[in-house]
């Protein structure tokens, strides 16, 4: 299986406004106590049908795969669903999952490249181990994203996304030397027919100081956006990745 890049983007495509796109939030879980688990979810209100959906992922960071019976995907077929009610189904679907891998230790958002931020760079991310009470972080890391040819699994998408653009690879900068920690070879039919890839941010488990610096530790993980072709305007959905190398 690729690396985690499987883990994300079901494609819907469906009668859409000309200016709609399905926008996904994305919500943090949290990790197994060992940081080897890690769940998160995503959701939103599918264009064109008005359908509130949820999708939760449960992730083995060491085998750098899905976890049995999982994603979770609720979609709740009625117009005047919520998201709430999409998220408590979804939730309610993962709950055994969750409780039997022990998921419930909180997230620590690290860096973030929020949707209204304005002049920042969502190629690039710099961060480091948080500073005790107000001090600055110490910026020891820096994350670059750029956009690589890859393999399709659909061939539907051929000519709709730029050929050097299919796929994204993330490096990491530690000490002056950079480290390659992903790099897609083929794109799964699960990501449809991607448009590009921005860097959303980077969380690891909460207060995990201890193991952040020199090294990160074995959550730290890189949340991708990718954007893919809906039937009118970009669809977005959320990758995971490890930072490891």
């Amino acid at each position: 299986m690729a690396r985690l890049a499987a883990s994300l983007l079901a494609l819907f495509v469906l009668v859409a406004p000309a200016w709609a796109g399905d926008r996904a939030g994305i919500g943090f879980i949290g990790y197994s106590e060992d940081a080897r688990y890690f769940a998160f979810e995503e959701f939103g209100i599918q264009d064109g049908s008005g359908f509130a959906y949820a999708n939760i992922y449960v992730l083995d960071l060491q085998a750098d795969q899905w976890v049995k019976d999982t994603p979770v995907w609720a979609r709740l077929e009625d117009e005047n669903s919520t998201l709430a009610a999409a998220r408590a189904k979804a939730l309610d679907q993962a709950r055994p999952t969750l409780d039997g891998l022990g998921i419930g230790e909180p997230v620590d958002v690290i860096a973030l490249n929020g949707d209204g931020a304005v002049g920042t760079d969502d190629k690039a991310l710099r961060f480091g181990q948080p500073g005790y009470s107000m001090a600055p972080a110490e910026a020891s890391y820096e994350l670059t994203l750029s956009g690589v040819a890859a393999t399709l699994s659909m061939a539907s998408c051929v000519g709709e996304t730029e050929a050097g653009e299919t796929g994204f690879a993330l490096n990491l900068t530690v000490g002056g030397k950079t480290h390659e920690v992903y790099r897609d070879k083929s794109v799964p039919e699960s990501r449809g027919c991607p448009l590009g890839y921005r860097l959303y941010g980077v969380i690891t488990p909460f207060d995990d100081l201890a193991a952040f610096a020199p090294e990160l530790g074995p959550g730290a993980l890189a949340i991708v956006s990718v954007y893919s072709l809906g039937f009118e305007g970009a669809d977005r959905r959320f990758i995971a990745v490890p930072l490891k190398f």
